[in-house]
């Protein structure tokens, strides 16, 4: 039986999101069909606002309101910033640097980070053709740099807080290699990544051989 075209349309638009598969996709679609019309159109209405409301902002790369502006021109990287960047309270001199911005959520969750962030929005995957250009990084290495006129402290330390995958530490290595390149210079900038090892409640007969020396190599006095 052939659907009717706006069906498959939908549903093969619902198959591009991550972790929707085709019958997911298709239940998925057939509920929209069933739900009132203002239902529909107000899933619409919140998928077109993610694009006109949300923008990056021009230091971090975190997602922030389009209403949050510097006052600078639509051309100009600063002409959005997040909530994080205008807090006069952060600390400037720390930056954590994540890989997307529900990674940054999580952070602030804590309550105990206090200095502000660099979104990546991605990792280094050769698989899956994306490189070191498709990354914020460049734009990382810019912020180290020195500038006359820095509104903003010198950095003093870059948290690598990348995910303990083989593209995270791909990624987290390369960054490291660059800022000793390029960004460095005589400042000695610290370069720190999050500890690692065994989990509360993990049991060590499961622990993998990478964990497990991640755990020792952050072993701390007791």
């Amino acid at each position: 039986m052939k659907l009717p075209k706006a069906i498959e349309n939908l549903i093969e638009a619902l198959e591009r999101l991550p972790g929707i598969g085709p019958k997911t996709a298709a239940r998925l679609g057939f509920y929209l069909l069933r739900v009132p019309e203002e239902e529909r159109r107000a899933l619409g209405n919140s998928v077109l606002a993610v694009g006109q409301e949300v923008k990056l902002c021009g230091r971090c790369f975190n997602i922030c309101e389009s209403k949050i502006a510097t006052g600078r021109e639509d051309s100009e990287p600063e002409r959005f910033v997040c909530v994080v960047c205008v807090d006069e309270s952060r600390d400037q001199s720390t930056i954590c640097v994540v890989e997307d911005p529900l990674d940054l959520i999580s952070f602030e969750k804590t309550g105990k980070y206090h200095g502000v962030y660099h979104v990546l929005h991605g990792v280094i995957s050769p698989l899956e053709h994306v490189g070191p250009e498709n990354l914020k990084i460049a734009e990382l290495i810019a912020r180290l740099k020195p500038a006359a006129n820095r509104p903003q402290p010198a950095v003093k330390e870059v948290i690598l807080a990348l995910n303990p995958s083989l593209e995270g530490e791909a990624t987290a290595m390369y960054i490291r290699k660059e800022i000793r390149r390029q960004a460095t210079g005589d400042r000695g900038i610290k370069i720190t990544r999050l500890a690692s090892g065994i989990p509360t409640g993990g049991d060590l007969e499961y622990a993998d051989a990478l964990t497990l020396t991640r755990a020792l190599e952050g072993r701390q006095d007791f």
